[in-house]
This record gives C-alpha cells, structure tokens and sequence, in this order.
C-alpha cells in the first residue's frame, strides 16, 4: 500500500496539474485573416500561453514565443522572434529571473507594453548552488499561485483591451474556480500520505512553491536548469536520500535530458516513474498535458 500512494503523488502531478481546456481562441468560421488581425499577445514560454488564452477567450490571439518541448532558462531567441515581438500588443512574462534571454530581448523591443505576471508573488529562495538565494522563478507550479497569474493577466487584457472587461472577468472568474477545484482535489488525495513519505523527487528543483503548499518534502538533482546538469556530487546525494527514505518513484521534467536521474533510480533501488510537464506543455493534441 505504502508503494501505492508514493505513485499516486506522482499520478497525481504529472496527470493534474494541467488546467481544464483551453477555451476555443476563435469561432470555427473566423478566417485567418480574422484571426491576425486581433492583438497579439506573446507570452514567453507555453504555459503562460494557455493561461492567458483562458482568460483571452476569442478576443485576443495569444501565442508563446517558445515552442512546446523547448528550454525557457537558457533559450536563444531568433531574428524571427523579434519581428513576432515587434507585431506584439503586449509581452507576458514570468520573472523572478526565469527569462534569463529577457533583458536582451526586451531591450530590442522597447515601444512593446510588457507585464510580469509573478508581480505579487511572495518569491522562494533558491538554496543551493550558484543561485542560492536567488528566486525561484517556478511560481506557477502553486495554484494558490496561479490564481495570482491570473489576475494579472485579467488585469493586463483589461488595460489593452477595455471593452472586453466583462469578457475577461467572466473568463478568469470560471478559471479561477477551477484552479480552486484542482487545488481541493489534490489536497484530499495527497492527506492519505503519512507525514514520513511526502517526498516528491525530480530533476529540477521546480516543485519549491508545490511542495511547501502541499507539505512535501522536495529532492532534486539540480536546483535550476543549467548547462552542466546532474553532476556527481548531486547524484550521489540523491541516491543517498532516496535510499535512507526509501522512496520509491523518481520523476524528471519534459525539457531536460532524465538519463542522471535514470542512474539515480537504478543505484537506488527506485523505479524511474515518469515525466513531468514544468517549463513546457505538450504539443496540441499530443502526450499531455497540452493545457
């Protein structure tokens, strides 16, 4: 039984997290011609993208800069992205030091309205390595967080478009509902968790936000993305912990690379269980979750 609820915690974040459908960003009838010429809204990587199309509804056309599957600390932007930018009405961004391409690319942009959508966010130091005590930018990963995004999204849209304020207030009211329901939900399902087995084991240490609101001990082998992952001073100290705990389930995230954390599993004694989805959705219509 014990096995049992360890892997339910991680059913439980790899299949929950994801918000209910996105509402559909434009009628089946409406032209591509239509569609371009609502405002543009670029967000920074994809789950901001669905986030704000939640609250956007068929009055915005919202996109994100980075593709799904690909890496928002270290991201290259492109020639390309910068003439999207230069079409943008508004940028939606994280903060807390995620877009580390940020400066570079806001600063070629410079007449394009921008908004950071952690403002408000009691930020988490970072406490290990080259970034502690620095942010951790994975505020998202809360929902009592993202109810935070939200509002600031529905702000930023009634600013740039004011004769949708209704639309947008609805929008974000029915998504904050259910945010508040995936909240309860989780809750419920993680109190069965004796207090000595609430670890959740990961790559990154992206879960800091999750992990304090749901009382869940956090491992990671790396605390940020960064160039030179999984060294083997951290994967030691993981296998040591999972070990000494008997934890049975490790984890890792969709855009980096899990053959350290594998290793980890196979010198633990642990089962390799599975993909998170953190810095990225999943394609439309592919392995979720795509919301």
């Amino acid at each position: 039984m014990a096995g049992l609820r360890w892997v339910l915690v991680g059913v439980l974040l790899v299949g929950g997290c994801a918000a209910p459908p996105p509402q559909s960003s434009a009628p089946v009838a409406e032209t591509q011609t239509e569609a371009q010429e609502r405002p543009l809204v670029l967000t920074t990587f994809t789950v901001l993208a669905d986030m704000a199309q939640q609250v956007a509804g068929d009055r915005l056309r919202v996109e994100s800069l980075i593709k799904p599957g690909a890496e928002v600390h270290g991201y290259e932007f492109t020639p390309s992205d910068l003439v999207r930018g230069q079409q943008a009405a508004l940028i939606l961004e994280n903060g807390l030091g995620l877009e580390r391409w940020g400066d570079r690319f806001y600063n070629s942009l410079p007449n394009v309205p921008r908004v950071t959508l952690t403002a408000g966010v009691v930020p988490m130091p970072i406490t290990a390595d080259a970034y502690r005590g620095k942010p951790n930018p994975h505020a998202w990963m809360s929902p009592q967080n993202a109810l935070i995004y939200i509002e600031n999204i529905r702000k930023a849209f009634t600013e740039l478009d004011p004769a949708g304020a209704a639309t947008y207030a609805a929008n974000a009211a029915a998504y904050k509902a259910a945010i508040q329901a995936l909240d309860q939900q989780l809750r419920q399902a993680l109190a069965v968790l004796p207090a000595n087995q609430r670890y959740i084991v990961t790559c990154e240490g992206a879960f800091s936000y999750l992990a304090r609101d749901y009382e869940l001990q956090e491992v990671y082998l790396w605390p940020v993305n960064a160039d030179q992952q999984g060294t083997p001073q951290q994967m030691a100290q993981a296998i040591a912990t999972v070990r000494a705990q008997k934890i049975p389930a490790v984890f890792c995230e969709s855009t980096v690379n899990p053959a350290p954390q594998q290793q980890v599993a196979r010198e633990s004694g642990a089962t390799f269980a599975g993909i998170f989805y953190v810095d990225s959705l999943s394609p439309p219509g592919g392995m979720p979750p795509p919301t």
